[in-house]
């Protein structure tokens, strides 16, 4: 069986207040308009890396050097340990696990490196490498095209309604997945008949 991961608020928990404290020196703090406007150009690889720093230096007018910005960019990230123990359990029964999510060049350069539960993945799809971000259906059709996924043996876990409802839509199997309910995933895995030894 292939199982598709996001990534954000399912293999790593999001502290984006980090992001905003270290930028805004406040982690309550917005962030402006235009600079809120750059995330999906950005995640969908209209700009690069280079572009979206620089954007947002001038745009936050700010003294930080690139390399200071990129560090607090690339630090929003910690492990969901509960559900790091399930992709190492679906790997050592032999499933195909693939990333599916929409990021960026920098995140992704940054936790790929720095997390280990990654190197247990078959391959990836990214939003900035393929153009387009879920839910758009096309995110979904060049997934099965690149992966040859046969949808009905496929299982597909997100945090978000909008990109389950499409990948309900191309037949996968679909658990909407909140960290506060765990417990109630494992269930509905090992009522998909995985995980039913340690479930």
């Amino acid at each position: 069986m292939t199982f598709l991961f996001d990534i954000g608020n399912v293999l790593l928990n999001l502290h984006f207040d980090r992001f905003h404290a270290a930028v805004l020196d406040s982690p309550n703090a917005s962030l402006p308009d235009e600079l809120v406007a750059l995330k999906d150009p950005y995640e969908s690889g209209a700009i690069s890396d280079a572009e979206f720093v620089a954007h947002c230096l001038d745009g936050l007018a700010s003294s930080m050097t690139t390399g200071q910005f990129t560090a607090a960019w690339q630090d929003v990230f910690s492990p969901n340990e509960p559900m790091w123990t399930v992709v190492r359990q679906l790997k050592a029964d032999a499933h195909r696990l693939i990333l599916f999510s929409n990021t960026n060049g920098l995140h992704c350069a940054h936790f790929l490196a720095k997390f280990p539960v990654f190197r247990h993945f078959d391959g990836h799809q990214f939003s900035h490498d393929v153009g387009v971000m879920k839910p758009h259906p096309d995110f979904y059709r060049k997934a099965i095209k690149c992966f040859k996924l046969d949808p009905s043996d496929t299982i597909y876990l997100d945090d978000l309604p909008e990109n389950i409802a499409t990948g309900r839509a191309f037949g996968f199997t679909c658990w909407c997945y909140e960290a506060q309910r765990h417990k109630d995933c494992l269930q509905w895995l090992a009522g998909q008949g995985v995980l039913t030894e340690r479930s």
